[in-house]
């Protein structure tokens, strides 16, 4: 007579087949529970994708330090300008201007234009009406290009909307336990980067456009830290998400690039 079958899923939801009798009935469970989780990431491997998260986030800490703050250009008069005791300086970045009111006393002899902003003196901080009104900012008569430094701060904003993503992909990974999500978090990263440096560029012409509107008052300019800490960001956020890609891959790039030699004679 025919053994009568019937199907047997264990508690993992795998479908094992048993005949009659407990040792097909074993065989089937031990079968689906021998294939159990042999998707999940190594140890090591999980730890390497830790170690380039922490890479990625020195990137957008860097990144949401300098988008905050309105250290982006210094724009600096002759420290004689005004024939007094006191020069004026300003400093910007994608929310809000400043002017600065230093003694001339306290600068350095050797430098001809007022500053640095690190200086004591009045501050006169305001924000550009860009966002709200649409109106242009004036500087020391010169007045700013509205549709560059939208694009800038646009620019920005899309640049840190990446990097959330791509965070969140990565806290995906870990707690999944697999490198599925790597791949979309490294493109997330890697464009945000490249995001990040079309702003800085972009902000470069929006000064130049604002140095050239009026030629009345000479100014010195520089970019100073707050687009160091925005340029850095984006190299290291390109940086992590080429480790992301790397770490992705199914094999090892340096067991291939570089094979072990068989030391067995």
């Amino acid at each position: 007579m025919w053994s009568n079958f019937f199907v047997q899923q264990d508690e993992d939801g795998r479908i094992g087949v048993a005949g009659a009798g407990q040792g097909g009935g074993l065989g089937g469970i031990k079968s689906g529970r021998g294939q159990r989780r042999t998707h999940k990431m190594s140890d090591s491997k999980e730890g390497k994708i830790k170690l380039a998260f922490f890479v990625a986030i020195i990137g957008v800490t860097l990144m949401v330090l300098g988008m905050g703050t309105e250290f982006w250009v210094e724009l600096a008069q002759s420290k004689n300008f005004s024939g007094n005791q006191t020069c004026q300086m300003a400093h910007y970045g994608l929310w809000k201007g400043c002017i600065r009111t230093l003694w001339v006393a306290d600068i350095d002899p050797e430098r001809t234009s007022c500053g640095p902003a690190e200086l004591p003196g009045e501050t006169n901080c305001t924000y550009f009406k860009f966002f709200t009104s649409g109106e242009n900012a004036v500087i020391f008569k010169k007045t700013t290009n509205k549709k560059l430094n939208l694009a800038a701060a646009i620019l920005a904003l899309l640049s840190l909307t990446m990097m959330v993503m791509g965070s969140i992909c990565i806290g995906m990974s870990l707690s999944k336990g697999v490198p599925f999500f790597l791949k979309p978090a490294s493109f997330c990263f890697i464009l945000s980067g490249v995001l990040v440096l079309l702003s800085i560029l972009i902000f470069h012409q929006s000064v130049l456009a604002l140095l050239s509107s009026d030629h009345s008052i000479p100014l010195h300019h520089e970019l100073s830290w707050s687009v160091a800490c925005v340029g850095s960001a984006g190299a290291i956020l390109i940086f992590g998400g080429f480790l992301f890609i790397i770490l992705s891959l199914p094999f090892s790039p340096w067991q291939k690039c570089l094979p072990h030699k068989n030391s067995a004679i």
